[in-house]
């Protein structure tokens, strides 16, 4: 039997191996470009080179050189062939369930991800460094579109969000971190949980004459004291809050039902 042939040894630099779900982070010259071929200086590490090419290093699961597994600090050789891998999915963050904050541009994924209990901080007035200094705080994952933000060392951990709108969003979120469901019981403006039962009497002062007269049940907010009930918009809440049970694939998926906090 023929034994397997040595892989030639490139002198002028690393032969980099990127799977399909990280060709979009590579530049436009590198992405039909397979292997892709990088100088190495000899000094910068395997993370470096990595991210130099746009590729976050929160993306990445295991990297291997010459067929070894090794890490981002890992300086490449000079005709290196180095396999760069996706991260696994679900991804399992500690503390679980995984709690996230995300960045400014991500208000409407926030409120969905809000509707379906998940614990989400968001504000539209925070900086990126704000951003990182909560996210390491409190021990939240950072989601974000924005691949400088990911590459921040200080950051403790961090995703990017792929989908060009709020519901492909959601499902990748989902599909990455398979965080566990609680429709209806966390307030979508200020994240607060759970909400609570009312009777109608104690917020009436607060409800339009129209809520009052064709609504009956009511819960509240315990943060904010926003008051909800099941209204015109319901439909569209209850159709989000049906597939996100599909894709995790919870017991009793589709069914829809107000739940108490």
């Amino acid at each position: 039997m023929d034994k397997p042939q040595p892989r030639p040894r490139d002198p002028a630099g690393v032969l980099l191996a990127f799977p399909a779900e990280l060709r979009p982070f590579l530049p436009a010259r590198h992405r039909g470009e397979e292997p892709v071929r990088v100088g190495v200086d000899g000094t910068s590490s395997l993370g470096h080179v990595v991210e130099a090419l746009g590729v976050p290093l929160t993306e990445v699961g295991a990297l291997r050189a010459e067929g070894l597994g090794v890490g981002p600090g890992y300086r490449p050789r000079p005709g290196d062939h180095v396999e760069v891998r996706p991260v696994r999915r679900p991804q399992r963050p500690r503390p679980q369930p995984p709690r996230f904050v995300l960045d400014v541009h991500l208000g409407a994924l926030a409120r969905q991800l809000r509707l379906l209990g998940v614990d989400t901080a968001y504000r539209n007035d925070l900086d990126d460094a704000a951003l990182v200094t909560q996210a390491n705080a409190e021990r939240r994952v950072l989601l974000t579109r924005d691949r400088g933000l990911l590459r921040r060392r200080s950051l403790w951990l961090g995703a990017y969000v792929r989908g060009a709108d709020p519901d492909g969003q959601l499902a990748d979120v989902l599909d990455r971190f398979e965080p566990p469901l609680a429709p209806w019981t966390r307030c979508t403006v200020c994240n607060a949980a759970p909400l609570t039962e009312v009777r109608k009497s104690d917020v009436a002062p607060l409800l339009a004459p129209g809520t009052r007269r064709t609504h009956d049940s009511f819960t509240r907010c315990p943060g904010c004291g926003r008051v909800y009930w099941r209204g015109a918009h319901s439909r569209r809440l209850e159709r989000i809050v049906a597939t996100a049970r599909r894709r995790t694939a919870e017991p009793g998926a589709g069914a829809v039902v107000a739940r108490e906090g």
